[in-house]
This record gives structure tokens, C-alpha cells and sequence, in this order.
């Protein structure tokens, strides 16, 4: 390799003899021999050196972890190393305007995580003006001989300013800026983000459980639930971050303190006159102390504004004027105050006099946008009233029936309309629906609430089709407590029976809330008794809801694949009418149709043999192994069973009649009573040993005893052997 290679391999070029080598290489691999040159991207230095040019470096600096980097290093090296005055100049002015930044923003930010960057702001600046404090204190002592603009000019400004050639003056200016920096606004500050810190340390689990109970709700979903904790995640972050970045201002101003008392040291050098020492040294230390607390008094108060702003949302302009406007009488009264401070003798009329025209106008201009405004929601809220009675009702309409009603007795209307303007009851059905369409496959009708004079003023009446369905009595401003066990508790209040279950109950006081939920009782109040019982009775009655224009909506809401196979079997094999059948009776048993592409390709294959709706569903059934063992799958992770005995299997096969499709139950009356005290027995056994299990038949015979077993145990499962999925875990808790 020779000479002239050698600083062009370093620039990151290959040399002649390096390129030799690599193209004999690659022969001998049998590769292309393809040049790459590593300088790519990059840049070529100046040739015949080892700098990069003006333009790389120009590059560099517009990386911002760069830029920030540099601007960190060059802070420690001003600690270090002696600052010309005119350069200590540059660096001042910088840290006045930075200080005045970062107050603008904490004032016009809208939520204080917006400037979630405010401690390591906080930081950089803190360690800006310490080593300012260093660089200018280094000046004052090596140079303060020389004149009042050893230490820059910027110094000297500021002290000749402050101090007007007294510097009695000077002193107690500088001691009542650090005093209001170092004891009011930043012990202030300090404290709140100490407890703001603290409070949502503490407030985060039950933020969570929140964020937790509105997603199983339905009231949100993933996604906003993800932003929700990411956000809290965020102000945890933040506060707990503000606690510790408040220490830097504190320090700060102590660190202020000590680097003016050593400045004073300068009166004992150089050999000047004490009167001449003490008037230069006391001005630059004057000035140098103002030049740093300054910026620190502006960035203390950033500090207090943004951890005070924790529960006002808004620029603090906005959020102050509509707060203080809120309050007419607030202003009116303030006015006054003055207007009489005013009229004493010996107080300057005019100030208190303008003052108090002011305020008392800006009361009055509140108070009357504050009528306006109110004018114009009732307004907004009349019109709809209005134009709704001005339209004639057709005839027509009174035929329509509503297919979920609730009828409310005058008592219950503040669960619908209440004082602080809340609609618990309608919020809950909301979240009911949105929980029972992905529950169960398809969205329920809508539920109207209308009031019913004609009713008890404590109750209410559910009807679906216009038929009742359901009756309770609820108490609005109480809550119902319970005991787990299903014993009577034993607080003072109203004993009833929970309209839902049957079981007793008692209506108690908001005071004894919290004595009944000590106790270990259960405690819920009027809204979620009422949706409660509305869940079941949906729940009980899904398949009447079922219409035939929401079978039509289910089908044409599939997906393109999924709807060709709806072409090829609609309605040349089934019609829509057979297929809202078959879905009925899935919905009857409670299970699920929100896999409506699976159920599709069940009732395609059993019409190759039958178009009966039961047989369909037996089919369909099967095919929905998976979904019907989860749905019954303990919390442990088993399906628990109750078997049918081979003598049963045998009783029910003997008592079929018919051939095919037009098979029936045809057993002894005593035998069926026999059969249902054994299915009760074995069923109340497992539910004192805590299982909820199913009942298994053989697949001939299972719709004949789910018609049986529904008519005294409605809730249970009855399920075929070819309904159990292989894969499911299996526990045998009893046999009939």
C-alpha cells in the first residue's frame, strides 16, 4: 500500500491495495465483483484530510439530539472554563428569554401534560444559570477591580438599575426578590407537587378499575380504554416527576444565595479603597444576583402554575375569566367595596371610584350574558316540544306497538331526569344494550320510558310486545341492600323482595350505605336494580325480539364471502323466515349468534337431509361446540357435568312416538315426576358443592328433555354429547 493511500483509507475510502484485495476475494467466492463505496451517505471529507465539510456540520446540528447534546456539553464546559464578558453576555440574554418561554407556555397550555417535558426543561435551565452564576462570579472576582463592567454589560444594567446609585437600595431589592422566590412561590409549588404527586399515586388504582368497569360496560371500547390508561400512566408520570423537579428551583435558590455572599469576598482584594470596593463589588453582586434570580422568580412561577393547574382545563386566561364571570354577585359585591372605600376620608377617590365602576359594569355584562345564555337552552330545549305538539299525530301511529317499554310511577322520574341533571337509568340501558349486541349477536330493540300516573309512585312495569313482562318497586334516593347468603340482613330499613330473583331484600338510607356495605352485604341502587331486572327479562325473552326485519339486517351486514353462500341456499332451499326460526331457537337456550357465518354453514349442510328448524338447529348446534363449552366453562377451566343415566337414556328412547320429523314425548306422568325430582336432587347437590354444571344426553333425545327440564329449571343446560368439543376439559359432578 502506498503513501498516497493511506489518508484516503482513512476518510473512509478504500485504498488501491485494499480494492485489490477485495476484488480478489470476491473471485475467489465466485461473487460479483461490485464496488460499494462505505462513504455513501455520509459525505467525502476535504481529500487529503480527516474534517468533514461545513455542510455535514450544518447537517448534525439540525438533529435535534444533537443539537440538545452540544447545548448540555457546553453548559458543563462553561462550569469549567473562564467566559469572556461579551460571550457571558449572550449567554444571560439566553437565559432571561428562556425563562420567559417557558412562562408563556405554562400559561397557555391547555392540560399540564401537554408540557409533560417541564422537569427536564426545568433541569437545563437550572444548571444554565448555575454555571452563569460560576462564569459571572469568576469575572467579579478576578476583575472586579477593573469597573462596574467586568462582568459584561448585562450585569452592570441590571445593577445600576436596581440600585440608583444606592446600593442600600440594591440589597434590599435582591434580599425581597430571593425571599419571595425562595419562601413563597417555590416552598408553594413544592408543596402542591408533593401532593398532587401523592394524591395520584393513590387515586391510580381506582382510576384503573374505572377505566376497567366502563370497558366491560360497553360505555367505551379497546382503544379508548388504551388512551385512557396511557394517559393516566402519563399524569402519574409527570407529578411524580414535577415532585422532584421542584428541588431544582429550591436548590437554585440556595446555590443564588451562596455564590452572592462569596462574591462579597471581592471587597477584600486588590488593594482598592473599602468605599470604592464596597460600591463596585456590591454593585456586580447586586447585578449578578438579580440577573439569575430574575429568571429563577419567572421559571418558579412557570413551576406553580402548571402543578396548580392540575384540575382546570384550558389556558389559564380562559379558565380565570370564565370562573370569575361565573359569579355576578362576586363582582357586585367587590364593587361595592370599593365604591364605599372610596367615599372614606383621607383614600384617594379616583382609583377606588374607576375600580369600582369596573367591576360593577363587568357584573353587570355577566349577569347578563349569564341570562342569555340560559335563555337560549331553554329556547334550544322547547323548540323540538314545540314543533313535535304543533305536528298532528297520524291514526296510524297508534297501531305501532313498542317492543321494550318501561312505565315508571311520578316518584321514579329523577332516575330518568334528575336534580344535578344526571340520566343514570337511561345510561344503563345504553350500556346494556351495547353489552347484550356483543353478547349475544344482534342489537336490541330500542327501550322507551314513559311515565305512568296510574301507577304506585315507587313502581315500575316492563313490558315487551305491550305484554308484561315484568313489576317491582324501587326507591330512587335508597339503596337496596342484600345479604350474599340469601338470609334477611340485619340493617333498618324496608324489607322487600329483589324483584329480579325472589330474594329478600331491604330498601335502607343513603346514610346506611356505607354500614351495609361493611357488613358484607351487597348494595346497588335504584338505576342498577331496575336495568338489572331488565337484563333478565331480555335475556329470557331474546328470541320474540329477534324480528325478520333484524335477520335481514344480520344478513346483509355479512361479509362478501359469507353472503354468496346466503345467495346460493336464500330462498331457493330456506327462506329468511326458516333462518330467523332456527336463530330464535339458539336465542331461546341462550346461546349466541354472533357467529352468524358458522351457523350459516350448519343450516347449509342439514338441508341436504331436512328443512325441519329443530333438526337444523341440532345440527347447527353441533357445530357450535366450541362456543357452547366455553360459554359453560367454569371459572377453573372445566366444563362440569351431570350425566344422564343409561336408564333414562332408555326411558326417554321408549317413549318417543312417531317416525322422523314427527316425533313426541309421550311418558307417564309419574315417571315425568320422578324424572324431575332426580334432575333437582343432582342439581342442587352440585350447586352446594359451588358448580353450575350442564345436563348430557344423547343427541336423539336431547330437545325432548331441554322441553322438559325448561318448564322447572329454565336456566339450565342441556346439552348433547356431539355438542362437547374435543378439546374441552371435562368433570363429571353427578349423574341422574
Amino acid at each position: 500500500m502506498d503513501a498516497s493511500a493511506v489518508p484516503h483509507f482513512r476518510n473512509g475510502g478504500p485504498s488501491a491495495a485494499a480494492q485489490t484485495f477485495g476484488a480478489r476475494d470476491r473471485h475467489t467466492r465466485g461473487e460479483a465483483a461490485t464496488m460499494v463505496d462505505v462513504t455513501a451517505g455520509l459525505g467525502a471529507g476535504t481529500p487529503g484530510t480527516g474534517f468533514p465539510k461545513l455542510s455535514e456540520i450544518g447537517a448534525m446540528l439540525k438533529r435535534g439530539d444533537i443539537a440538545l447534546a452540544l447545548g448540555i456539553l457546553t453548559i458543563l464546559v462553561v462550569l469549567i472554563l473562564p467566559l469572556p464578558s461579551i460571550v457571558l453576555d449572550l449567554f444571560l440574554a439566553i437565559s432571561i428569554t428562556l425563562s420567559i418561554l417557558i412562562l408563556m407556555t405554562a400559561l397557555f397550555i391547555q392540560t399540564p401534560l401537554e408540557f409533560s417535558s417541564f422537569p427536564t426543561i426545568l433541569l437545563i435551565s437550572t444548571m444554565l444559570r448555575l454555571s452563569l452564576n460560576l462564569a459571572s462570579t469568576r469575572l467579579i472576582l478576578s476583575r472586579g477591580h477593573e469597573g462596574t463592567d467586568a462582568a459584561g454589560h448585562v450585569i452592570e444594567a441590571f445593577g445600576n438599575f436596581v440600585m440608583g446609585g444606592n446600593f442600600v437600595i440594591g440589597i434590599i431589592v435582591f434580599a425581597i426578590l430571593v425571599t419571595v422566590n425562595f419562601v413563597v412561590i417555590t416552598k408553594g409549588s413544592g408543596r402542591i407537587a408533593e401532593v398532587a404527586a401523592r394524591f395520584h399515586l393513590d387515586a391510580m388504582p381506582g382510576k384503573q378499575m374505572a377505566i376497567d368497569a366502563d370497558l366491560s360496560a360497553g360505555l367505551i371500547d379497546e382503544k379508548t380504554a388504551k388512551e385512557r390508561r396511557k394517559m393516566l400512566e402519563d399524569e402519574s408520570g409527570f407529578f411524580g416527576a414535577m415532585d422532584g423537579a421542584s428541588k431544582f428551583v429550591r436548590g437554585d435558590a440556595v446555590a443564588g444565595l451562596m455564590v452572592v455572599f462569596i462574591n462579597i469576598i471581592g471587597v477584600a482584594q486588590q488593594g482598592l479603597s473599602f468605599g470604592e470596593a464596597a460600591r463596585t463589588y456590591t454593585l456586580l453582586t447586586v447585578g449578578d444576583g438579580l440577573v439569575t434570580q430574575v429568571p429563577a422568580l419567572i421559571v418558579s412561577t412557570a413551576a406553580g402554575l402548571l402543578v396548580s393547574k392540575a384540575g382546570v382545563s384550558g389556558a389559564a386566561d380562559k379558565a380565570l375569566i370564565k370562573q370569575f364571570s361565573g359569579y355576578p354577585q362576586a363582582l357586585g359585591m367587590s364593587a361595592g367595596v370599593m365604591l364605599v372605600l372610596a367615599m372614606l376620608p383621607g383614600i384617594p377617590m379616583l382609583p377606588f371610584l374607576a375600580l369600582g365602576g369596573g367591576a360593577a359594569a363587568l357584573a353587570w355584562s355577566a349577569r347578563k350574558h349569564k341570562r342569555a345564555v340560559k335563555a337560549a337552552e331553554a329556547t334550544a330545549a322547547a323548540a323540538p316540544a314545540a314543533a313535535a305538539a304543533a305536528a298532528e299525530e297520524p291514526i296510524a301511529t297508534a297501531l305501532k306497538i313498542d317492543d321494550l317499554k318501561i312505565e315508571l310511577g311520578y316518584a321514579l322520574l329523577p332516575l330518568v331526569n334528575g336534580p344535578d341533571g344526571t340520566d343514570r337509568l337511561t345510561e344503563q340501558i345504553k350500556a346494556l344494550r351495547r353489552s347484550l349486541a356483543i353478547e349475544m349477536g344482534f342489537v336490541m330493540p330500542a327501550v322507551r320510558i314513559l311515565d305512568n300516573v296510574q301507577l304506585e309512585a315507587n313502581t315500575y312495569i316492563i313490558k315487551i310486545k305491550e305484554v308484561d313482562a315484568g313489576t317491582g318497586k324501587i326507591w330512587p334516593s335508597q339503596f337496596m341492600v342484600m345479604d350474599p347468603a340469601g338470609g334477611q340482613v340485619g340493617v333498618p330499613g324496608i324489607h322487600t323482595t329483589e324483584p329480579t330473583f325472589g330474594l329478600p331484600a331491604t330498601w335502607v338510607d343513603a346514610g346506611l350505605k356505607e354500614e351495609a356495605s361493611l357488613k358484607g352485604y351487597t348494595v346497588v341502587d335504584a338505576a342498577t336494580v331496575l336495568s338489572t331486572h331488565l337484563t333478565e327479562l331480555l335475556k329470557n325473552n331474546m328470541s320474540d325480539l329477534l324480528s325478520y326485519g333484524e335477520v335481514q339486517k344480520l344478513l346483509k351486514e355479512l361479509p362478501k364471502e359469507q353472503s354468496e353462500l346466503v345467495k346460493d341456499i336464500v330462498p331457493s332451499q330456506v327462506t329468511i323466515s326458516g333462518i330467523q326460526r332456527v336463530l330464535q331457537l339458539l336465542l331461546a337456550e341462550r346461546i349466541s349468534i354472533r357467529d352468524l357465518s358458522t351457523i350459516l354453514e350448519g343450516i347449509a349442510d342439514a338441508l341436504a337431509f331436512s328443512r325441519n328448524p329443530a333438526t337444523m338447529v341440532e345440527h347447527v348446534r353441533a357445530r357450535l361446540a366450541r362456543q357452547i363449552c366455553a360459554q359453560n366453562t367454569s371459572h377453573n377451566g372445566y366444563l362440569p357435568l351431570i350425566a344422564l343415566s343409561a336408564k333414562w337414556e332408555q326411558a326417554f328412547a321408549e317413549s318417543l312416538v312417531g317416525q322422523g320429523e314427527e316425533r313426541s314425548l309421550a311418558m307417564q306422568p309419574s315417571k315425568l315426576s320422578e324424572f324431575m325430582t332426580a334432575v333437582r336432587d343432582a342439581f342442587e347437590r352440585a350447586a352446594r358443592d359451588g358448580e353450575a354444571p350442564v345436563l348430557v344426553t344423547s343427541a336423539s333425545i336431547r330437545p325432548f328433555v331441554r322441553s322438559l327440564v325448561e318448564r322447572f329449571r329454565s336456566q339450565t343446560t342441556v346439552l348433547s354429547q356431539a355438542e362437547i368439543h374435543p378439546r374441552a376439559r371435562l368433570k363429571t359432578v353427578g349423574s341422574v
